[in-house]
């Protein structure tokens, strides 16, 4: 890892990292990427990893999708993130692709960023000058783009614990399986608390502020789901879609809340 961010620190704008590649290659064959350097951090292990401590789940950047799909971990504790990383692509992209990769490349359309915005995760960044964790509504700026800084490296994801009587649940509607979601929902759910974060429904994960709080307020799941389609400024058959999506998320997580 000290070898990877000296490297950055050196390049700067003018290096990417390459992980999975499974985000980065199409763009660098689209040449919407031309990098003068990669920095190839696929061999750093120490960054790969799934772990619980005092409560709160650790992901190592370099932990690929396929991993936290079959984590008994995160299957038992945080399955909203075990549900969204079935949903990406295809098996050979999750065996790839990284968790950290996906974050770092912040498509709005993307599962694990939304699921992660819901869950309220905490993004670990390390440089040779200094460390420092990220916020949610820190992270993300705008479409593929985050407030990493250039000479940064994204090294964990943390997440803190789900309460009792909590549910969750992330749905999404694509042309095709695998294909990216045109609409999509990851909700949290629990006494007195909600997390509702529409994907592919604005520059970067949406959360639906307003509709969270009618949802804690008693509203039901129908008035819950307009508001936060019409809080993502979409329109047409888009806005159907993300209430429709979001209906569904809601119900589900709240069924499993009570179970």
């Amino acid at each position: 890892m000290e070898e990877a961010v000296s490297l950055l620190a050196r390049y700067g704008d003018e290096a990417k990292v390459l992980a999975g590649g499974q985000s980065l290659i199409p763009l660098l064959n689209f040449r919407l990427a031309r990098p003068e350097r990669l920095v190839d951090v696929n061999r750093i292990d120490e960054l790969a990893y799934i772990r619980r401590r005092d409560g709160v789940l650790h992901i190592g950047a370099l932990t690929r999708m396929a991993s936290l799909e079959r984590s008994p971990l995160v299957a038992g504790r945080w399955p909203l993130l075990a549900e969204a990383a079935r949903l990406v692509g295809h098996p050979q992209i999750r065996s790839r692709g990284t968790v950290g990769g996906s974050v770092a490349h912040a498509d709005p359309a993307a599962e694990l960023p939304a699921a992660l915005a819901a869950l309220g995760a905490g993004f670990h960044a390390a440089s040779q000058r200094k460390s420092r964790v990220l916020a949610v509504e820190e992270f993300f700026i705008t479409h593929l783009t985050t407030a990493l800084e250039p000479e940064e490296l994204l090294v964990e994801i943390t997440v803190p614990p789900l309460p009792p009587r909590t549910g969750a649940a992330i749905v999404e509607h694509a042309r095709v399986h695998g294909d990216f979601a045109l609409g999509g929902c990851a909700v949290v759910v629990g006494p007195r608390k909600a997390s509702i974060v529409l994907l592919a429904a604005g520059p970067t994960p949406l959360r639906a502020g307003a509709a969270e709080e009618a949802f804690v307020n008693g509203a039901d799941v129908d008035e819950v789901a307009e508001l936060a389609a019409s809080e993502s400024g979409l329109s047409g058959y888009r806005r159907a879609l993300a209430a429709e999506l979001t209906r569904r998320a809601l119900t589900m997580a709240t069924e499993r809340a009570s179970a």
